[in-house]
């Protein structure tokens, strides 16, 4: 027994007689009014007016109208209860092939029918046939007036009984049939087909639910099972033409029961998308935290996936997905910087996230276990070579470094010998006196391999505290120390050496503004500086004469006071590594790192050894170009990266010296640590703890790492750079050397007052070395996107 719908009053109809047409249990006829409010699933909340006369009597009998909607729906529900259960105990339905064949009819295509066709993936429209168009396509007028030609494929129904339709009618057509549209006519009629095993087409359907195939029904009928996800399963199909089956009552209820939780999650879903339009509208200050975002586990859930699809770092498909969702849902394209700036826009993201620390997963915190256990070093306080320290705290020591360096490594001191050579000492911090091979702070600074510097943040290789206040040279206090001391011969070439553990006592902290600026006025007092600068210079001459190549240039330095602010405080300022304090301190790092290599060669210590084999680099090839930066900057593009062996000292042809170790920053990065094991353990007389072999294993991580943060350095300063550039005011003006021509007049140019490259057009006439004006048109640091303009100076009459 199923409901039929017929000008919109709902009648009872049996399916049990053996008649092929439906037996009307009750007719219906106008008698008075009577108005009820909706219930049960039937969306019936029209005014309906009737009686009843019995048919097979053909006496009349008076009914109320509640109580007639009652009793039918308490037998609609009691005969649903009934027929379910009976049929949950039957089979899926078997309907033979032949019998299925039967049911599909293949139609023929002619001019004026009315068909359902797929325009494309999300539109499926009806149209009017109007003539072929080749072989097998058709030329079709839809409901939109339009006039398409359609393959076969594309058609998804033909209704029936319908010749030379008028296109002007689709409309009302498609109209008729979307008012008659009650999906819970579906499942009485799929408990009448389960429990009888029956198959169905459209039109039969159309004829059980509606009492008639005629054409508005029949497309009803079609467009209820097209649409159906619970009762209906297409047996088989024939072009346009299909034979449905009812599903099982297992299959019915798992279906339910998904569409029930599935509409569960779209209501989350869109709680969600509603979350993320609040905070989106927010002024900045107002945002949610970033920490709100994790308390709910649902929200965390969908909000890492767009963390993890915006730095590519998608650890599924699943994750891939939601993040699509998301940003489909909310009208954005599919793409990382999309969900960048959607992360951006609820407060999640600082404007200037950086994304590489993110995408590389950077430690920016230590462990618990590593805090404690740096600050039980501190408390011990451990010296092994307590007893073999030479006491140097008599001499005059200079710490110069960057002014926003958070610890120091090395210092300088130097005097002049009676016979006029000059003696120096770089004092180098001994972190390996606080940490041991193996232990838990080490191997922490082993899987870091460096500290990472940021305009916006340092992140050290070890626990700020235990660097700072343990292992950092300190001015005015007695420090720990490995000290290399260097007498040079008149040529500056290394006369001796001695590698000492010490104490010292650093007397000045200089920056290296402050340090130039003390050997600019070559004060009596500071002979120790002025000692180091003759040093620096002899060094310089005597590597210039063993083939060294320079390739020193203006570097910018960064410091952004407030990252998180939409306009942070950008402080910016280039150096310039020919000024004579940078060039002393680089002479005496470089003057350390050859005595190393010395002393680990003679005595057979297994050493990061870095070398650099082209020492035949003929640079009068370059003679040509102006000297400074714009002569280096071509050397540098020809140079090869740097080879390292662990067993002997090779050449560092770019250098000018037989061998070199890098040993001067045991604080800041993990090889120069290892160096400082090495040698340590020779000057105690124990063993060596790592072999060659062992060495280059470490390094090879730890090198990675080394890359990892040199790209990050790189990349954060372009970043800021560019903020910077995109913060001044649009008339200013800058100098830039034009450093090549990359093709026609489009030169790379160095900005002098920032120390960046760039390129942009210049004018005819231009040559390489000139100095130009100009203009930053536009600077975007998301998108890495900056734009000159040569400001053009006009002849005046």
């Amino acid at each position: 027994m199923v409901v039929r719908t017929v000008n919109s009053i709902s009648l009872l109809i049996s399916s049990s007689s053996p008649s092929p047409l439906p037996l009307v249990a009750f007719r219906y006829h106008q008698t008075r009014a009577f108005q009820y409010m909706q219930f049960s699933r039937f969306s019936i909340c029209k005014p309906i007016v009737f009686g009843c006369h019995n048919i097979k009597g053909g006496r009349s009998r008076s009914y109320c109208a509640q109580s007639f909607v009652d009793t039918v729906l308490e037998e609609f529900e009691a005969l649903r209860r009934r027929r379910t259960v009976r049929a949950s105990n039957k089979s899926i339905l078997t309907s033979s092939k032949e019998l299925v064949d039967d049911k599909l009819r293949k139609q023929v295509l002619q001019k004026g029918l009315l068909l359902e066709f797929k325009k494309d993936s999300e539109r499926i429209l009806l149209a009017v046939t109007q003539k072929p168009d080749g072989r097998k396509n058709w030329i079709v007028s839809d409901q939109n007036g339009v006039t398409t030609s359609i393959k076969p494929q594309q058609i998804t129904y033909i209704v029936p009984g319908v010749d030379n339709f008028n296109t002007t009618e689709i409309s009302d057509f498609n109209q008729r049939a979307q008012n008659n549209l009650d999906p819970a006519l579906l499942e009485f009629a799929w408990i009448e087909l389960l429990e009888t095993n029956k198959s169905v087409t459209v039109e039969e359907l159309a004829e059980m639910i509606f009492g008639s195939a005629a054409p508005v029904e029949s497309y009803c009928a079609h467009l209820l099972l097209s649409r159906d996800e619970i009762y209906f399963t297409v047996l088989d199909s024939r072009g346009p033409s299909s034979v449905y089956g009812p599903r099982t009552t297992a299959q019915v209820e798992e279906i339910r029961r998904r569409l029930v939780a599935k509409e569960a999650a779209d209501k989350e879903f869109d709680e969600f998308l509603e979350l993320l339009k609040s905070a989106k509208a927010m002024p900045p200050r107002g945002k949610p935290s970033r920490c709100s975002w994790k308390v709910d586990e649902r929200i965390w859930h969908r909000i890492e996936s767009l963390e993890a699809f915006a730095i590519d770092a998608c650890k599924d498909d699943s994750q891939r997905n939601i993040a699509g969702m998301i940003l489909k849902a909310m009208g954005l394209a599919k793409t990382a910087a999309s969900a960048v700036n959607l992360l951006i826009d609820i407060g999640y993201f600082p404007v200037h996230v950086n994304l590489d620390l993110l995408k590389f997963s950077i430690r920016t915190d230590f462990p618990d276990k590593i805090l404690s256990a740096a600050e039980k070093l501190l408390l011990e306080s451990p010296d092994p070579d307590k007893d073999d320290r030479i006491d140097l705290t008599h001499l005059k020591v200079y710490a110069i470094d960057v002014d926003e360096a958070d610890e120091l490594d090395d210092a300088l001191s130097a005097t002049k010998l009676q016979d006029g050579r000059i003696k120096v000492w770089i004092h180098v911090a001994d972190a390996s006196s606080f940490v041991q091979p193996g232990s838990m702070i080490d191997r922490e600074a082993l899987q870091r391999g460096t500290s990472v510097f940021l305009p916006t943040a340092t992140y050290p290789m070890f626990p700020e505290k235990l660097a700072m206040e343990g292992m950092s040279l300190k001015q005015g206090n007695n420090c720990r120390a490995v000290s290399v001391s260097v007498v040079l011969h008149s040529d500056g070439s290394i006369a001796e050496y001695t590698v000492n553990n010490s104490i010292i006592r650093p007397t000045y902290m200089l920056t290296y503004e402050s340090a130039s600026e003390l050997l600019h006025l070559n004060l009596e007092e500071e002979l120790e500086l002025r000692t180091l600068s003759e040093a620096a210079s002899l060094r310089l001459q005597w590597r210039r004469g063993q083939g060294a190549i320079e390739t020193g240039s203006l570097e910018p330095r960064i410091k952004v006071e407030n990252p998180d602010d939409p306009e942070p405080s950008i402080r910016l300022y280039v150096e310039d590594q020919t000024d004579p304090a940078m060039r002393l301190v680089s002479e005496m790092m470089i003057l350390c790192g050859e005595a190393l290599a010395r002393f680990g060669s003679s005595n057979k210590i297994p050493l990061p050894y870095r070398g650099q084999p082209q020492s035949n680099i003929d640079t009068s090839a370059f003679d040509h170009l102006p000297e400074g930066p714009v002569r280096n900057s071509a050397i540098i593009k020809i140079m090869r990266a740097a080879e390292m062996d662990y067993r002997k000292a090779v050449r560092h042809g770019i250098l000018g010296i037989p061998g070199y170790v890098q040993f001067t920053s045991p604080i800041r990065r993990y090889m120069d640590l290892l160096a400082h094991y090495q040698v340590k353990a020779f000057l105690r007389g124990d063993g060596i703890p790592f072999t060659a072999g062992q060495l280059e294993g470490m390094a090879a991580s730890v090198n990675m790492n080394a890359r990892i943060a040199k790209r990050l350095f790189g990349s954060s300063l372009r970043y800021w750079i560019l903020e910077y550039l995109r913060q001044q005011p649009k008339q200013r003006k800058y100098r830039a050397l034009i450093l090549k021509f990359v093709k026609d007049r489009n030169a790379t140019l160095l900005l002098l007052e920032v120390g960046f490259q760039a390129s942009t057009w210049v004018s005819i006439g231009s040559h390489v070395g000139d100095e130009v004006e100009v203009r930053v048109e536009e600077a975007h640091p998301r998108d890495d996107i900056i734009m000159l303009k040569e400001v053009v100076q006009r002849a005046t009459s």
